[in-house]
């Protein structure tokens, strides 16, 4: 089964410009909740100093989770994303 995961960096400073507008982490949780809800988000983890997210998307192309991404609150700050395709095989 195809996997594509997707490992984010915030840019230096971002976490203190998200926090400073409440407004942006739930709009952020809304499209993580979504893609949950509709079976594309497998797995979604933070890094424990908030400062990075690993996804793991199913059942989509590197391209969709791409958009995806593109379209989340938090991507004009982030420094770097990282896409690998993956075969699951247990």
């Amino acid at each position: 089964m195809n996997k594509v995961l997707v490992i984010i960096t915030l840019a230096e400073g971002a976490i203190e410009k998200i926090k400073s507008n409440p407004e942006l982490p739930k709009k952020e949780m809304e499209f993580i909740n979504q893609w949950k809800e509709e079976g594309v988000l497998e797995n979604f983890f933070i890094t424990v100093s908030k400062t990075g997210a690993v996804l793991i998307f199913n059942g989509i192309s590197e391209s969709h989770s791409k958009q995806l991404i593109e379209s989340l609150p938090y991507f004009p700050f982030m420094a770097r994303v990282d896409y690998l395709n993956l075969d699951k095989h247990f």
